[in-house]
């Protein structure tokens, strides 16, 4: 079930200073990866206008209800309109770092270890139709087309699909078009609690253990085909992860085919 009463630690008047203070002069000499500011060998912040508590909700609520490795988040706020979140530095590698030259054998063990993290992730149970975040509230993916990165939450997953189509509900005379529309109208299941962003780079390892699943701010629940497509939607830089996400998520060939059709017509990631 969705836990709409998830508490994020905010920090005391102090705290939030010194957070800030230590920004600013971190950022000085050390280059933030991505949205994210290494503060200490223990500490990272990830801070932006973009940014959203519901980021440091999602991770709380997996640390609560599954014993996957995300990051413990020790405070979180909003100032002047960026949102910071301090958090646990998790010690390990992207899984990207080095893959190519992995033997086949540490490749299986991490693959496998993976596997069993995303089979946790599914799990997770909600009474609600609802395609929504974690706290039954609005969702975040800035690889879809629209005004805003922010969008929903839907009643349910037809809801979802009418949005992802623009709206469009009815057969024309374009035959991918229909294929699409006929597509999204399948029983998809779920919603399934979703990470949305399994790729490489999120992926932390030492040695051979997943150590770290990391970059929560698209997760929330979603039909049961999302984890996989958006997973297949892989970064070139390492497009060599592609052939390896079906040995940890179930492959829907089918559902491919229709995010692939959607992307075509209704907007590209």
């Amino acid at each position: 079930m969705t836990d709409t009463n998830l508490t994020v630690p905010q920090p005391n008047g102090l705290q939030r200073c010194l957070l800030l203070s230590c920004i600013n002069l971190v950022r000085r000499f050390r280059q933030r990866k991505g949205i994210v500011l290494m503060l200490t060998k223990d500490l990272c912040v990830k801070y932006g206008a973009r940014l959203d508590m519901t980021e440091a909700e999602t991770m709380i609520y997996v640390a609560k209800n599954t014993r996957i490795p995300v990051p413990k988040v020790y405070f979180a706020f909003t100032h002047k309109g960026c949102t910071y979140i301090l958090m646990e530095r998790i010690r390990g590698e992207m899984v990207a770092k080095g893959w190519v030259n992995r033997p086949q054998s540490s490749r299986a063990r991490i693959l496998e270890n993976l596997k069993k993290t995303v089979f946790e992730l599914r799990t997770l149970k909600t009474q609600s139709s609802a395609i929504a975040s974690v706290t039954g509230g609005i969702l975040y993916d800035g690889r879809l087309p629209g005004k805003t990165e922010r969008f929903g939450p839907f009643k349910n997953a037809q809801n979802f699909h009418d949005h992802l189509r623009q709206g469009i509900h009815t057969h024309g005379c374009n035959g991918d078009v229909n294929r699409l529309i006929d597509l999204h109208r399948q029983d998809w299941g779920g919603p399934n609690f979703t990470h949305g962003d399994l790729s490489s780079l999120n992926v932390l390892v030492r040695s051979d253990d997943v150590v770290g699943i990391v970059d929560w701010e698209t997760a929330g629940w979603y039909p049961s085909y999302w984890e996989y497509t958006t997973a297949c939607q892989v970064n070139p830089q390492n497009s060599f992860w592609r052939k390896e996400i079906e040995h940890f998520l179930e492959p829907m060939p089918e559902a491919l085919e229709m995010e692939r059709l959607r992307q075509k017509y209704f907007g590209d990631f």
